[in-house]
């Protein structure tokens, strides 16, 4: 930006009788000026939080199976809708097992049922997203979701939804109670690592669940 003189207000600045150089490094916008991301066939909007670039959305991608079935290394990509309904799917996302979520890699970050140049977030970076809302849950969950001193805010834009999840049985529990979001961290052989919300406090608890949970996942901008 250049700024020169004479007595006038330029930009915000009151100049003088003197020639004045100002150089600005641009900031960089953390989703890169991506608004959109398309993804088997549906749309994802992003929003920045902090500095890292979220989807605002939960993944629905896949062929539904029901909930009395375990997801298999078969070469399709499947989900759980809540209570078997698609239309559940339509509106708070799929619910996947860890392994099909991360297509059946290990590596923390993977790319897994995200788009090109997204990835599952690990257990680090969801803390992340949490100390970026000073552990403030309500800021992450969509309005109207959430009831007392869990009412959501959506400050943050994370628009999270009480998408409930699936129980190592085949069940469906906690529709509008609980979300629970996978991530791309394991615990141990048998379980992954999770950030959830609760309907009713306003907390941000990361905690660990069997991989044979049913959950939403959320995509990180690589």
């Amino acid at each position: 930006m250049y700024i020169w003189q004479g007595g006038v207000k330029i930009d915000s600045f009151l100049v003088t009788n003197e020639l004045r150089f100002e150089f600005r490094l641009p900031v960089p916008e953390v989703c890169g000026g991506v608004t959109t991301v398309y993804h088997e066939g549906k749309a994802y909007n992003t929003v920045a939080i902090g500095a890292q670039c979220w989807l605002r959305e939960n993944i629905n991608a896949g062929t539904r199976i029901n909930g009395s079935q375990n997801m298999s290394n078969n070469g399709i990509l499947e989900k759980y809708c809540y209570l078997d309904n698609e239309a559940n799917c339509d509106i708070y996302g799929g619910l996947y097992q860890w392994n099909e979520a991360m297509r059946y890699t290990l590596t923390p970050g993977a790319q897994g049922i995200c788009p090109l140049g997204w990835h599952i977030p690990t257990e680090t970076e969801y803390r992340t997203l949490a100390a970026t809302v000073i552990n403030n849950g309500n800021d992450l969950k969509s309005i109207g979701q959430g009831i007392g001193n869990g009412q959501g805010t959506n400050a943050s834009g994370f628009s999270a939804l009480l998408a409930g999840y699936r129980f190592v049985d085949g069940s469906y529990n906690t529709l509008g109670e609980f979300a629970y979001f996978g991530s791309s961290s394991e615990h141990n052989s048998g379980a992954g690592k999770v950030m959830y919300l609760v309907h009713n406090a306003s907390g941000i608890v990361h905690s660990d669940l069997a991989k044979t949970y049913g959950l939403s996942i959320r995509c990180l901008k690589n």
